[in-house]
């Protein structure tokens, strides 16, 4: 989407980001080096408060694990917004999304694909990234799903 300013496609979509969630220790939401902002793992806090815990495929059902996804990529935006504002965004180079999972449980892309198709809806092609989906025993405060971003800025 050339010449599109992101403030514009969020208001469009009726998306609001979020106030970036405090950090849960000795660092900060998001950092810029040259180009690129790479922003601190987001889990799914919504006004403050952690919106899920548990483990997918047990106490969390994977369909609500991928809207979890969809908060931690709202809030890692957010942390991006924050540091060099939305608009400077060129295009989101990679996203790494850990789920915490039940055993046997499988179905980490899937849970993924919550964050990934929200970045693809505002962003369009400059939201096509690289991505892993990595399955843990646990993530902190016990959440189902973390999210990260690498996003290259102007």
């Amino acid at each position: 989407m050339p010449g599109t300013v992101w403030t514009d496609r969020l208001a469009e979509l009726g998306i609001k980001l979020p106030s970036v969630p405090p950090p849960a220790g000795a660092y900060v939401p998001a950092v810029r080096a040259g180009s690129l902002v790479f922003t601190a793992g987001q889990v799914p806090f919504v006004d403050g408060v952690l919106a899920a815990t548990g483990k997918v495929g047990a106490e969390v059902a994977p369909e609500e694990a991928r809207k979890h996804a969809r908060t931690c990529a709202l809030n890692a935006l957010a942390a991006v917004d924050a540091l060099v504002g939305i608009d400077a965004v060129v295009r989101v180079v990679k996203m790494t999304g850990f789920v915490a999972s039940a055993e046997g449980f499988t179905g980490q892309p899937t849970v993924l694909n919550g964050a990934s198709e929200l970045v693809g809806e505002i962003f369009g092609d400059a939201g096509r990234h690289a991505r892993s989906a990595v399955g843990v025993a646990e993530l902190p405060l016990g959440v189902p799903v973390e999210v990260e971003l690498v996003v290259e800025v102007s």
